[in-house]
């Protein structure tokens, strides 16, 4: 009888798989019984506690090649004392939202001994992930079976068995049937509608719905835009003197939107319960190493890593490298006015129509060179993010997000800023801001989704050949599932999405009053972009584990800060126009100051006029 993931845990020997553990596959023995006795055991010795299986038995290993593959779950009431550890927050009878425990768990909206339903699938897996990251090492002086894979007392057990080599991944499986009914509301069809938010947040978690409710929000946000934009675009867009009143528009709307977003995050993550969740002890990351001591703050045994030393790895290597990243940024960009000056004097020289197209092709390479720059210093930036050793998490992403994001700003708009305000041609503005965004949006949706898919879809039909190939005693469902899975990329989370979203809004927010449908390309890539981002989490790369989030983190103030360079350069633009000119003839340099000195102070006020009402966004407990 072949078994499904959602009614494998029907048969009294089964449990519901929800973790995949993959071992390398020359792994010995004593290794993988040590492992299985640590997740096993009780608490109170150690273990985690939860339930353990290799996904084939010793008969189904002698039909097909020996898979060190291994399913992981947990009964229920095991999966509530987690949701108590972990802090999980939920929904009371009096609608207040507390953080779970198991003594007063009647007193929870939703809670029935008799059903499962209560945590959600996210949830369940997200709380496996942390017992299995809290297995700690006791009295082990080593790995069982690898002397070299050092052990001390309360170091996490798998992140040492993932740098050693030993576990190749640790992967959360797909519900098949919650997935089908998730892409039915989300996807399939292509029909105009708002995204089941809860429902993603459900299968993936916070971070992932905080990111497509971000999408969503910012794709009508940008509708407005569209709307005034279009008809700009088809009466006065060739008359650049007249781009005033759109900047002004501009400069309010990137303000206003961010600030509006603050309100409707702080609304659902506080439904959610992740508002008002405690943090969690941040654990030293999978890379961080050093000379093992005892960490002054938590008093346990530890790899040590001299602050200063970190310090002049940043400054006099990773700085350095930074700056001559940018200037090579900046030498590429003087070959592309070079390529433009070119094609230019040919088309005056000739009067062609192809000479004509021709005016359109130094953008577009330039556009294709820029994404692939940004792509190679990303590796780059990565490596040296990396090598600079930090220690948590949060500290490598902040450091990480900052290199990228200086230098894809100087990358992705430096030519724009050199043509807005040195040559002052708004006509190649306009057509380097249109090739840039347009590319850009072509190259994210092909990189990032269709090729992947493509890429999956083959892989796809090679498993269903090997899988039909097995014996019938073969349970050829999960197998196929699990197999499936683990070739499957892995997701490596919203930075790459994020920082796309922000290059966008900068495209919009900065220049597009020369270039007024600049938002109406947006929304059309943003729509695809649901589509494209859903099916990629759906079915191209593995499920990702959830993470509770309360926010979009710091890429909330990346594009506070965005939005503080577009006032000041749509301020700048509207000093420029020759309507404002002709009030100051005499002085140009007074003229700009004056009027970005304005501008930021409204921008500032409208800030704090939005702001006074977000104490409201969250009921008081």
């Amino acid at each position: 009888m072949k078994v499904t993931l959602s009614a494998l845990d029907t048969f009294e020997s089964s449990f519901t798989p929800l973790v995949v553990i993959e071992l390398a596959q020359d792994v010995k023995d004593e290794t993988k019984e040590w492992l299985k006795n640590r997740i096993t055991m009780k608490k109170k010795d150690g273990g985690a506690q939860l339930l353990f299986r290799p996904l084939l038995n010793k008969y189904e290993k002698e039909t097909v090649e020996n898979q060190n593959l291994y399913l992981v779950g947990a009964s229920n009431i095991r999966l509530l004392l987690g949701a108590e550890a972990v802090g999980l927050v939920k929904e009371c009878n009096d609608n207040t939202m507390r953080a779970f425990t198991y003594g007063t768990r009647h007193n929870f909206k939703g809670f029935d001994d008799n059903n499962d339903d209560f945590l959600t699938m996210a949830e369940r897996q997200f709380i496996i992930k942390h017992e299995l990251e809290n297995l700690r090492a006791r009295d082990e002086k080593m790995i069982p079976g690898y002397p070299q894979a050092k052990l001390y007392p309360g170091k996490s057990l798998l992140r040492r068995l993932l740098t050693s080599g030993i576990v190749i991944q640790v992967f959360p499986l797909h519900d098949n049937e919650a997935l089908k009914k998730l892409e039915d509301s989300w996807y399939t069809g292509f029909n105009l509608k708002y995204q089941p938010i809860d429902g993603i947040r459900g299968y993936f978690g916070e971070t992932i719905a905080l990111y497509f409710g971000f999408l969503e929000y910012f794709t009508f946000a940008l509708i407005p835009m569209a709307v005034i934009g279009l008809p700009y675009y088809l009466f006065v867009w060739e008359d650049y003197d007249k781009y005033v009143i759109f900047a002004s528009f501009n400069l309010i709307w990137s303000t206003v939107i961010l600030e509006v977003w603050k309100r409707a995050c702080a609304s659902m993550t506080y439904r959610w319960g992740t508002l008002v969740m405690k943090r969690q002890f941040e654990e030293p990351r999978p890379g961080f190493h050093g000379v093992l001591g005892i960490n002054s703050v938590t008093g346990r045994e530890e790899p040590l890593y001299p602050s200063y030393r970190r310090q002049l790895r940043i400054y006099l290597v990773s700085l350095p490298f930074v700056c001559l990243c940018l200037y090579f940024s900046l030498y590429i960009m003087m070959i592309y006015f070079d390529m433009e000056a070119w094609a230019l004097d040919l088309h005056e020289n000739s009067g062609s129509e192809w000479t004509s197209v021709l005016l359109y092709v130094p953008s577009i390479i330039y556009a294709i060179v820029i994404e692939i720059m940004n792509r190679l210093y990303r590796y780059a930036a990565e490596f040296l993010t990396s090598w600079e050793n930090h220690r948590l998490e949060s500290a490598y992403q902040n450091h990480l997000i900052l290199k990228v994001l200086v230098f894809n700003f100087l990358n992705c708009f430096a030519s724009l800023f050199y043509i807005a305000f040195v040559l002052k041609d708004m006509k190649l503005l306009r057509q380097s801001l249109a090739t840039l965004l347009i590319m850009s949006q072509i190259l994210n949706q092909v990189v990032e989704s269709l090729l992947p898919y493509w890429l999956q879809r083959k892989h796809h039909v090679q498993v269903k050949k090997k899988v039909q190939a097995l014996k019938a005693d073969i349970d050829a469902t999960l197998y196929e599932q699990v197999i499936l899975e683990k070739e499957m990329g892995t997701y490596l989370g919203t930075f790459d999405d994020y920082l796309e979203l922000l290059l966008q809004f900068g495209y919009v927010s900065l220049f597009s009053c020369v270039y007024p449908l600049a938002a109406a390309f947006a929304v059309l890539n943003n729509f695809t972009e649901v589509n494209s981002d859903a099916l990629k989490m759906c079915r191209v790369f593995k499920r990702p584990f959830a993470e509770p989030s309360a926010s979009i983190g710091v890429w909330q103030l990346a594009f506070e800060t965005m939005s503080v360079i577009s006032v000041v350069t749509n301020c700048a633009l509207i000093g420029m126009s020759p309507q404002v000119d002709a009030l100051f003839p005499e002085s140009k340099t007074d003229l700009i100051l004056i009027v970005v000195a304005v501008e930021v102070s409204e921008s500032l006020t409208l800030f704090q006029i939005v702001s006074t009402s977000d104490a409201s966004v969250v009921p008081k407990q």
